[in-house]
């Protein structure tokens, strides 16, 4: 017997996967209204927008996103979205690019209304920055892959455990970076606020997140690209979209159609960002010149 087989039979048996799998089946058993009525929420988010999204022709979504793009970034970048998204359209992809979209939507939209508040909590609160802070960073580190499995045992296949592990997934920068841009803040502006009597939450709601804002956008952009990533590998789990385009052509080898599939989710992706941090950049733009003019 070598050195190692003797470590290894004085170092107990950790059993955490099965304290993990009895927590997963006591709260599928005592909990299963409470996953129903959140897929059927979910479900409400989804289905309707994708109707939306699917009820024009895909020239009218491609114009739109391009004046939208024109206006946020400039002729160059509106006529650029065009293009990219009017190969989308040319490709037979184009019902699951909204599809997908949609889930981005719903699954960031979903993420932010957790994380933005959760980060104004750690911001404000250190017992809480200490204690959610490990559990943040575990949300990061763990396999992507991994969210997939309780998710499938808590809502079933198809689109919802794809935006729930989604939410999941996507949710710790938008925490990290609206904690960020509140303690950044300068202490002296936000002691000028106090001394003119404003209560806590106003100081909060009138001083604070404006002047946070910028880095929160790149929160909301970071949470946008995660869930677009994840959206892709929760098509897996019957979520649709371009996800399982791209599954699809794994399991059949078709070059093809996998690269298709791809370059959908990249025009999509640098659409979406470049969306995003144009709007980041634009309060960040507002920010600097209400320095300019209290100066």
């Amino acid at each position: 017997m070598n050195a190692a087989d003797g470590i290894d039979s004085i170092l107990p048996y950790v059993r955490i996967g099965a304290a993990f799998e009895f927590v997963v089946d006591w709260t599928t058993e005592y909990l299963g209204a409470l996953f129903d009525g959140i897929s059927t929420f979910v479900e409400s988010l989804v289905d309707p927008l994708v109707d939306v999204l699917l009820a024009p022709p895909a020239i009218v979504v491609v114009l739109i996103f391009a004046a939208l793009g024109w206006w946020l970034r400039g002729w160059k970048f509106g006529i650029g979205t065009a293009v990219g998204l009017g190969i989308v359209a040319g490709m037979p992809y184009w019902e699951e690019t909204m599809s997908t979209l949609a889930l981005v939507l719903v699954a960031s939209a979903l993420s932010l209304a957790i994380a933005v508040p959760l980060g104004i909590l750690i911001a404000e609160n250190q017992r809480a920055a200490a204690l959610t802070r490990p559990v943040l960073d575990l949300m990061q580190t763990l396999p992507a892959f991994v969210y997939l499995i309780p998710a499938i045992f808590y809502f079933g296949i198809g689109a919802v455990p794809g935006v729930i592990a989604t939410v999941v997934f996507s949710m710790p920068p938008g925490v990290r970076l609206t904690q960020l841009g509140l303690r950044q803040i300068d202490r002296e502006v936000i002691e000028a606020g106090e001394a003119f009597g404003a209560s806590p939450w106003a100081v909060l709601l009138r001083t604070k997140l404006p002047l946070a804002l910028p880095t929160i956008m790149q929160g909301v952009n970071q949470v946008i690209m995660l869930a677009l990533s994840m959206v892709v590998i929760a098509g897996m789990v019957g979520a649709g979209g371009l996800g399982e385009v791209i599954n699809t052509a794994l399991a059949r080898l078709q070059v093809g159609q996998g690269f298709e599939g791809g370059m959908a989710v990249v025009i999509l992706a640098v659409v979406l960002d470049r969306l995003t941090d144009s709007i980041g950049a634009r309060t960040r733009s507002a920010k600097a010149q209400r320095a300019l003019q209290e100066a």
